[in-house]
Order: structure tokens, then C-alpha cells, then sequence
């Protein structure tokens, strides 16, 4: 029987790392009437009129009882109406984070929307906002830092003091027995990480080393998880999202065919350390 050799990755999800054909992915490929017609944004800011290019008043909002009394507003530029709307976003995403130390996150995601032109995203407090959801993640049952914990003090060799490789997809097994790290807890309604990521794309799950002694064992798991900064149709369709200007926004930033603002990937990692001792119950 051989041992299994370390770094070593033991999961992957179906979908892929760097998918930038997913859905949620596209941009600048709707038209204002497809926007208007089968997603039902006409009204999307208090600000601008992003399909006329001009600046809102009293006068002429849509729902304004003094509609039509008065002439168009502000005639804009495309830029000018752009950074309008972005400034709008910005501004109604702080009642998605209000506390704790990820809520800045949101503006600097929307900002790097805005100035990134699709590049990737990470950042030191996802990270650390990662590390913080598994650790704190005590259900047995579902966290997949607790169920590896367990099946490696059960399986581990402790007389050559190794894994077996012949074991290794049981390791696979037992990840998706568990719930993969997610920021869906109450807590992220508010706390700016519902906001952010809230699901997740890809995860890659990797034991970096695992070292036996002769009563326990010490093994570093390090987590590699992507997100989507981007919106798809059925994301709009949903009407816990289009009830609230902050997505309706967010749609037509990046689906516009005349602002067509890139997603990028919000790249998130951290390493756990997992430990146990032999014969430990659990």
C-alpha cells in the first residue's frame, strides 16, 4: 500500500475556474428596448434616464405628478451618464453592508467595475472573510473542513503513519457530503458579503500536507473559490432582485448595449489548518 503524496487537489466543482462564457458573464449585449420590454427596466435610476442621456428632475420623473410640465433635463454625455449611475450604485449599496469590516468591500467591487475593464478581483478582507466562514462553520454535518477532520483521523495509517492512496477519491466524497464555503448566513444580508459573493462559482479544495505522528496528525487544506461580479437574466427576472434599483442599476451597467460595463472573477483563497489525534472520538 502506497501513501498519498501531498500538495494534492482532492476537489473540484463541475463548473470551471475562469469561465468567462458563463452567463453572468456577458455584457453590452442588450438593446434599451429588450431592457425596457422583456426585463422591465424603464424606470432604473432617480438620477439619469440612461436610454435619453439626460438628468432627472422633479419634473421629469416618470412617476412625478408634475411629469411633462416642464422640458428634458440636463442633456449628458455617455460617460457623464455613466459615472452618474455608478455614483447611484455606490450610494444603495450601503444598505447591503452596513457593519463589520468586509463592508467597504462593495464600493471597491463597484469601482473596479466601473475602472477595471474585466480584470480579475481580490483582495486581502475576501480572504480573510473566507478563512472566517470555514472556521466558524461548526455544523458536523456540513462543514467540509469538520468532515475531512473526522475522515482523517479515521483513516489515516497509523502504524506507517501516512493516507493511503488508494483512499484518495473517498476524499472527494466526503467534501460533497458537506456544504461548500457560501456567504448565504443571515448575517451576510448586512455585513456586505451577501452583497459581494453570496454563492459561489468554482471551488477547488487542495491538502497542501499532511504530517502523522505516532497519536496525531496536523494537515494544511487550502480553499481556492471564484465568484461572478456579474448578473444574468434570471438574475433580473427574480423579483427579490428587481424590486430593488440597486440591480436594476447594476443590469444595465453591464448589459446595456451603449455602457456595456465588464464582470470580472472575485478570486478568493485561504489555507485551514485541520488536526486530530488517534483513536479521538468525535
Amino acid at each position: 500500500m502506497s501513501a498519498l503524496q501531498f500538495p494534492c487537489t482532492i476537489f473540484k466543482t463541475k463548473n470551471i475556474m475562469d469561465d468567462y462564457g458563463a452567463y453572468d458573464m456577458r455584457c453590452g449585449d442588450l438593446s434599451a428596448a429588450q431592457l425596457k420590454t422583456h426585463f422591465h427596466l424603464g424606470d432604473v435610476s432617480t438620477r439619469v434616464n440612461p436610454y435619453t442621456l439626460t438628468q432627472l428632475t422633479p419634473f421629469n420623473q416618470p412617476h412625478s405628478r408634475f411629469y411633462g410640465i416642464r422640458g428634458q433635463g440636463t442633456t449628458l454625455t455617455r460617460q457623464e451618464c455613466a459615472r452618474i449611475l455608478f455614483d447611484e450604485f455606490r450610494q444603495l449599496s450601503r444598505l447591503f453592508a452596513l457593519y463589520g469590516p468586509y463592508k467597504h468591500l462593495i464600493e471597491q467591487m463597484i469601482s473596479h467595475m466601473q475602472y477595471g475593464n474585466g480584470t480579475p478581483f481580490s483582495s486581502p478582507h475576501l480572504n480573510a472573510a473566507l478563512k472566517e466562514q470555514i472556521l466558524g462553520d461548526k455544523d458536523e454535518k456540513n462543514s467540509t473542513r469538520l468532515l475531512l477532520e473526522l475522515f482523517f483521523n479515521k483513516n489515516i495509517d497509523w502504524v506507517n503513519k501516512y493516507y493511503p492512496e488508494k483512499l484518495k477519491d473517498e476524499l472527494r466524497e466526503v467534501i460533497m457530503l458537506g456544504k461548500l464555503p457560501k456567504f448565504d448566513r443571515f448575517q451576510d444580508n448586512f455585513n456586505g458579503m451577501g452583497i459581494t459573493v453570496h454563492d459561489t462559482w468554482a471551488t477547488h479544495i487542495t491538502v497542501k500536507s499532511l504530517q502523522v505522528d505516532n497519536a496525531s496528525y496536523r494537515a494544511l487544506v487550502h480553499y481556492r473559490v471564484q465568484d461572478h461580479f456579474g448578473l444574468d437574466d434570471d438574475d433580473i427576472r427574480k423579483v427579490r432582485f428587481n424590486q430593488f434599483r440597486f440591480f436594476r442599476i447594476w443590469f444595465v451597467l453591464q448589459r446595456y448595449n451603449q455602457l456595456g460595463f465588464k464582470p470580472f472573477m472575485t478570486n478568493m483563497e485561504a489555507t485551514v489548518e485541520i488536526s486530530g489525534r488517534h483513536n479521538e472520538k468525535k
